[in-house]
């Protein structure tokens, strides 16, 4: 049984938890779609042929994507301290979590917009579609469904990295089973952390296989 100060300290680290992950999935989407439709539509024979930035672009999407998150942590804390004016706290964890964000999801938006049947885009140019016309009207409505079920797939991500952060003092629900639950030795708090961490998980999941239903233009059910 929590006593009513952890539970209020349980309370206060998962709107901590809400609001890191809120904010890097917002930043994150806000750059990672743009910058994920550009790595698709500038490959080599897609619409906007640039062959120099898409390497550049996925070289530096790799490196990010391939550095593991608590190594990510630590290599920016200058950036970090730079945006956030310190380094530790739920503000800092943010800048680590938009870093490692963007990179997820701009691949998982370049794949979604990849799979888009390439008939349907012929079809567009024939009728005179611009590049821009055909990015916007074809290939993001076909792809949404994929984008959100990718989308869902970020933030249960985030959620996980959200945790991390709390070994370098970022706050939220692995700060609170850190210092709690592990430091002073009180397996409970650590068991509400991960019950609160799952349900979140389950949440999230759920919403997003709803809305990627919902926005499925193919799904007669929708």
């Amino acid at each position: 049984m929590l006593s009513p100060e952890v539970y209020a300290l349980l309370v206060k680290a998962t709107l901590e938890t809400l609001h890191m992950v809120a904010v890097s999935g917002a930043l994150g989407t806000l750059a990672g779609l743009p910058l994920g439709v550009l790595l698709a539509v500038t490959g080599r024979g897609e619409l906007l042929q640039n062959l120099a930035f898409n390497r550049v672009a996925g070289v530096v999407v790799n490196v990010t994507r391939s550095t593991p998150f608590i190594i990510l942590v630590v290599a920016i804390i200058p950036f970090t301290r730079l945006v956030a004016g310190t380094s530790i706290g739920t503000a800092a964890a943010i800048v680590p979590l938009t870093v490692a964000a963007i990179p997820f999801i701009a691949r998982i938006v370049e794949g979604a917009v990849r799979e888009v049947d390439r008939g349907l885009i012929e079809a567009a140019q024939a009728m005179g579609a611009t590049p821009f016309q055909i990015i916007v009207k074809v290939l993001l409505p076909e792809a949404l469904p994929a984008i959100a079920l990718g989308l869902t797939l970020a933030v249960v991500s985030l959620i996980g990295y959200s945790a991390m952060v709390g070994a370098v003092g970022g706050g939220g629900l692995g700060d609170l089973g850190i210092r709690y639950g592990y430091q002073r030795f009180l397996p409970e708090v650590m068991l509400a952390v991960v019950i609160v961490l799952v349900v979140l998980v389950q949440l999230v999941q759920s919403t997003g296989d709803r809305i990627a239903r919902r926005v499925n233009k193919r799904n007669p059910t929708s």
